[in-house]
């Protein structure tokens, strides 16, 4: 495997970008706190002053140090990818392995109730969902973790329904091997390399979400940053701080971007292997 990494990498260098970006992210968002200012400190002596040497992102209308509060709201908002993705892994799992080892009517169930979930606009569904709950991190995490796993659902469910007819598995079914062994055991690496790359591509879709409801004021709150709230707080300001869009939106883009191609590099190298 290592070996095709490298292959991978030396024939596509392109996604080197997305790994380095995602490891400097990653290192910024877990030191943060002890290499920035207060993210909520005002200053009115400093609002709205332009990148330099001493606010290396200038500051906003209340005069915080933007770098922090972008640092910040890139924890935020990594943190909501993050959970709102394993929990939505973690459901659609369940629904998928259940949907595709039983089969019959379960089966049928199950899917009749991905159906009606998916017709549903989901975004609609969330934006709903979090107007009636209280805003706040918490529930932004749950309300996206639990209605984005149907997609996962049905990856898994035929990655099931393919490997449950193996050889080994009948044999386990066969000789009384519990369901659960049978699952983790047998069906579970078979069907990871799907959830990884299913992984991915939930995390920068959670961050999406997190960002456009953030914007829209049902999800992070102030005076907690996140990329989405920043933006939101600089619609009015354009004209005079336009850092203050930008560099969310920089940061937003680059971070959905390479989640992205994470997933496809996980997946050539998934053909690969299996090549």
């Amino acid at each position: 495997m290592k070996q095709n990494i490298k292959r991978i990498l030396s024939n596509h260098p392109t996604y080197y970008i997305p790994i380095i970006f995602l490891s400097i992210l990653i290192l910024i968002s877990i030191v943060g706190p002890f290499i920035t200012r207060d993210p909520n400190a005002t200053n009115v002596m400093n609002m709205n002053r332009p990148p330099s040497l001493e606010y290396l992102f200038g500051t906003d209308n209340l005069g915080r140090d933007y770098f922090s509060r972008v640092i910040y709201g890139g924890r935020v908002s990594l943190l909501v990818g993050v959970l709102a993705m394993l929990t939505s892994v973690l459901i659609g799992t369940i629904i998928g392995f259940i949907s595709g080892y039983y089969g019959g009517v379960i089966d049928t169930i199950c899917m009749r109730l991905v159906d009606v979930l998916s017709s549903i606009p989901w975004l609609v569904l969330v934006i709903v969902l979090s107007a009636i709950l209280r805003p706040g991190l918490t529930t932004i995490i749950l309300v996206i973790g639990c209605f984005s796993w149907m997609n996962i659902a049905r990856l898994v469910r035929a990655e099931t329904l393919a490997a449950k007819n193996h050889d080994y598995v009948k044999y386990a079914k066969f000789i009384n091997v519990k369901t659960v062994t049978i699952l983790l055991r047998h069906i579970l690496p078979i069907v990871l390399p799907t959830l990884i790359i299913a992984a991915t591509n939930a995390i920068s879709s959670a961050i999406m979400v997190e960002s456009a409801l953030s914007f829209l004021g049902m999800g992070i709150q102030p005076p907690m940053a996140s990329w989405g709230n920043l933006l939101q707080n600089a619609q009015s300001l354009l004209q005079v701080a336009p850092h203050m869009a930008i560099l969310p939106g920089i940061f937003i883009t680059l971070t959905v971007y390479s989640f992205n191609k994470l997933g496809d590099l996980v997946n050539t190298l998934v053909l690969r292997e299996e090549s």
